[in-house]
């Protein structure tokens, strides 16, 4: 099951620059996670200060 970044999500970057697969994008401050490069390992989630990040 992958994860989704919600709307808690303050922009800080600190998921993306925790991913070991690099599934975590960012356009125009926006952060996505992209669910075919995601491995599941819940790094994102763990490491998120907003707890904006959930399993879809």
């Amino acid at each position: 099951m992958a994860f989704v970044i919600g709307p808690d999500c303050v922009q800080c970057g600190t998921c993306k620059e925790n991913c070991p697969a690099e599934a975590i994008k960012e356009n125009d401050g926006v952060f996505t996670i992209d669910a075919e490069a995601c491995v599941e390992c819940g790094t994102c989630k763990d490491n998120c200060p907003a707890a904006a990040i959930v399993e879809e």
